[in-house]
């Protein structure tokens, strides 16, 4: 299978991987078909701006690469900008990827969607939560 030297290098060294503590958004993706999964960790700020962003991956080149430049293109915007970006996005930093590889991009569009709900509903959690403090 022919990848491109960035992807390699990128695949080689990953700028974004690894857990993050703090994190208050973690998406999940999985690829069925392959059983690759894709985790990514976001720390969003009171303006709902994507702070930081980190993964772990288990699956092949593309899908470390795909999860590794998500993180990049998810930094610094907010969560209407991060829920724009899509597997063609990905794709166009990746560059020529085999066709049998596009799911690992879509898996990356996937956690982002994935990593936003989980956001929501910890703020719907605490706002509950801060609610019924104020009751008591």
């Amino acid at each position: 299978m022919y990848y491109s030297r960035y992807i390699m290098e990128r695949f080689q060294n990953p700028v974004n991987a690894g857990g993050m503590h703090g994190a208050n958004a973690i998406g999940e993706a999985k690829n069925e078909g392959c059983q690759d999964m894709t985790r990514l960790y976001l720390k969003i700020d009171d303006n709902n701006v994507i702070e930081n962003a980190r993964f772990k991956t288990f699956g092949c080149c593309a899908s470390i690469v795909s999860a590794d430049i998500t993180c990049d293109l998810v930094k610094g915007k907010t969560i209407d900008e991060a829920l724009k970006i899509t597997n063609a996005d990905v794709i166009n930093v990746m560059g020529e990827v085999p066709l049998n590889k596009i799911p690992c991009s879509i898996m990356a569009e996937e956690s982002i969607r994935l990593a936003i709900e989980d956001f929501y509903k910890r703020k719907e959690k605490e706002m509950k939560k801060a609610l019924k403090n104020q009751q008591d």
